[in-house]
């Protein structure tokens, strides 16, 4: 941990993103977004494409994939079909086509014996990142789960921060916020939550090291040798 101001005693409970930080989904994006272009008969995205989209939501993911495809934004017709689609294929093959990071299980194990309460926070909706904690054996770590269709606002918005730590029964001072993106970053700031990140996400395909946070971790693990 690239930081010495972090104690276990200074947290009660940590919230902890999901894709790019604990699971690296990017194969399955890219399967999805893939057949329902083919169900739309428009041209399909690579990796490189699909990563720098990823994080804010699938319907931002599913506009930007249609606008990158397309070169203009898409009609609300053509999204809702393109909605439809996407739906259908990732609840098809979600976790298929993704992995659990190196140290996750690790980071997460520490956590709970240091006496944290922990809740996975996403922008992911909760049928999608439900499901596929389940499939990668992650869902017992957590106390809860919410995703982006969990709340009024989606992070970088402060609000499910807030509403995540009322369930926890935390204080956001006492409450740690770990994730990939300057979402995360920017949601904690504004939540009053600490914040480290990890340095292996896809943070919109910007460095992650230009982000605000309180430190930066090349692995969960590390977060085991908080003391």
């Amino acid at each position: 941990m690239k930081s010495n101001s972090f104690n276990a005693s200074t947290f009660d409970a940590a919230i902890v993103d999901l894709d790019g930080t604990m699971i690296d989904t990017l194969g399955d994006f890219v399967v999805a977004l893939n057949l329902m272009l083919d169900d739309l008969t428009l041209s399909h995205v690579t990796a490189k494409d699909v990563e720098s989209m990823v994080g804010k939501g699938s319907e931002h993911l599913i506009r930007s994939t249609l606008r990158h495809v397309r070169g203009s934004d898409a009609d609300e017709t053509l999204c809702d079909a393109a909605w439809q689609r996407y739906t259908h294929h990732y609840l098809a093959i979600n976790g298929q086509h993704s992995a659990v990071y190196p140290g996750v299980i690790e980071g997460l194990e520490a956590l709970r014996a240091q006496g944290l309460r922990l809740a996975c926070l996403t922008n992911k909706p909760n049928d999608f990142a439900k499901p596929l904690l389940a499939a990668k054996g992650l869902d017992g770590y957590f106390d809860f789960v919410f995703g982006g269709d969990a709340f009024e606002r989606k992070k970088p918005d402060p609000l499910p921060l807030q509403k995540t730590c009322e369930a926890l029964g935390t204080s956001p001072a006492r409450t740690l916020m770990i994730g990939d993106s300057s979402n995360d970053a920017q949601a904690a700031r504004a939540a009053g939550c600490p914040v480290v990140l990890v340095t292996y996400g896809y943070n919109h395909g910007e460095p992650i090291q230009g982000v605000d946070a309180d430190a930066f971790v090349d692995s969960l693990a590390e977060l085991g040798r908080l003391s």
